[in-house]
């Protein structure tokens, strides 16, 4: 990601269709906070509030700009002359590339000019990459982006890129996931889903869900059973996945589930209940959308981490008359992907403490309490941050807004297992 923002659902932006992407949780300042009658803020002083709190907190951006190209989530990029780097507004300080199974790290060269960066030859087909930069403007100040896409496959055949990553340890809320390097026909996706298989040491069926012609889910009726062991075998080595395209793998892949975590984000009260293996640990206050941009309902798993990350409102469409971001934030804390279109949870600095526990005044995701540069352990959003797992699951109830779609993200479990089951090519 380069730039990031919350996607909430308003009348202006549909984060049911933005990039990718992340934003503040916004929220009243003192003056605004103290104002409120019952506890939150009136709307009209949040919104006021918010405006004056995330232009304060974006007078440290850096005015350096980072473009990653291909963009995250890219399946066919081309393996010569596809990937770049690119700053403006400042020079690139590091750049890392690496491929994600291997671990392997790419060469690459700086230009003199310090604004961009190429891979040296050409890449491997049918290979996930992560590439992660930061640059510096002329005042010191920092940015960051990463990207994470797949070469395209060689002629005539298809590969799988496959979450969570062989050997991780992940939430019992975490599915497999599978998006294909080219389309399935739907004459084949019976043969190709045969190929694949998921077993546990819980002893869960496991079925898989087709969202696309490109993307296959696999999970079982529940969560994952706590302390199990999942095994992935990919034996599409042969598959036909449509007219003249073979597959060419076999893989087998495992992770580990960690203990049971589930926090209940009460959007009424303005409270996270996290919940470990069955017991009550902790109570968060928090802010989650406005009534003008809520947070959806649902069931959402954690597909990201991020220590800090810039949000900017226009990557999904919040902008001022200037066509500029609503807010340009460089280095919101302790945040977490949710959805594919911008909801995440996440830390905020920039607001007084009061917001979190009486008002809801992001552009949709949930804040945490937090400090400039994340640093302190002690703070609801680090705790938060450092006690959850990838796969992790976060139920929002009590909002405005409607239940998430599955497909948005890693959130198959908003259906029912009879609708899941619906989807699957066996």
């Amino acid at each position: 990601m380069g730039l990031t923002a919350c996607g909430g659902h308003s009348s202006s932006a549909s984060s049911q269709n933005a990039a990718a992407t992340i934003s503040p949780t916004a929220s009243a300042s003192s003056s605004g906070a103290s104002g409120a009658s019952g506890g939150g803020a009136s709307p009209s002083s949040s919104a006021s509030a918010q405006a004056a709190a995330d232009a304060a907190a974006a007078k440290q951006t850096s005015a350096a700009k980072i473009t990653i190209t291909p963009k995250t989530g890219t399946t066919g990029a081309a393996v010569s002359g596809a990937v770049q780097v690119k700053a403006t507004g400042g020079k690139l300080t590091k750049v890392t590339m690496t491929g994600v199974a291997s671990g392997h790290t790419v060469s690459g060269t700086l230009s003199s000019d310090g604004t961009t960066w190429t891979p040296n030859g050409t890449l491997a087909h049918g290979i996930q990459f992560h590439i992660s930069a930061t640059a510096t403007d002329t005042q010191g100040r920092t940015t960051s982006a990463q990207s994470t896409f797949g070469t395209k496959s060689s002629t005539g055949t298809f590969v799988g890129y496959f979450t969570p990553e062989d050997g991780s340890t992940v939430g019992v809320g975490m599915p497999v996931s599978i998006n294909f390097s080219k389309a399935i026909s739907s004459a084949d996706r019976a043969a190709v889903q045969r190929g694949i298989s998921v077993s546990s040491s819980s002893g869960q069926a496991v079925v898989g869900h087709w969202f696309s012609s490109t993307r296959l889910d696999l999970r079982p009726q529940t969560y994952w059973a706590a302390g199990s062991h999942v095994t992935l075998k990919l034996k599409l080595a042969g598959v036909e996945g449509s007219a003249g395209v073979y597959g060419v793998q076999n893989k087998t892949v495992s992770f580990d589930v960690g203990r049971s975590q589930v926090s209940t984000v009460d959007a009424s009260t303005h409270t996270m209940t996290v919940v470990r293996d069955g017991k009550v640990i902790k109570t968060l206050p928090i802010s989650a959308g406005s009534d003008d941009h809520s947070t959806y309902n649902g069931q959402m798993v954690i597909e990201e981490k991020d220590q800090t990350t810039r949000m900017n409102g226009a990557s999904v469409g919040f902008t001022d008359s200037d066509g500029k971001g609503e807010y340009d934030i460089p280095d919101v804390p302790h945040a977490m992907r949710l959805s594919d279109s911008g909801t995440f949870i996440h830390g905020n600095y920039w607001t007084a403490k009061s917001v979190f526990g009486t008002a809801n005044t992001s552009h949709g995701c949930i804040g945490l309490s937090d400090v400039k540069g994340g640093k302190d352990d002690t703070t609801d959003a680090a705790w938060f941050y450092n006690n959850s797992l990838i796969g992790d699951v976060v139920v929002v109830k009590n909002s405005q807004d409607k239940t998430i779609q599955a497909s948005n993200g890693l959130n198959g479990w908003n259906l029912s297992w009879s609708q899941w089951v619906a989807g699957s090519a066996l």
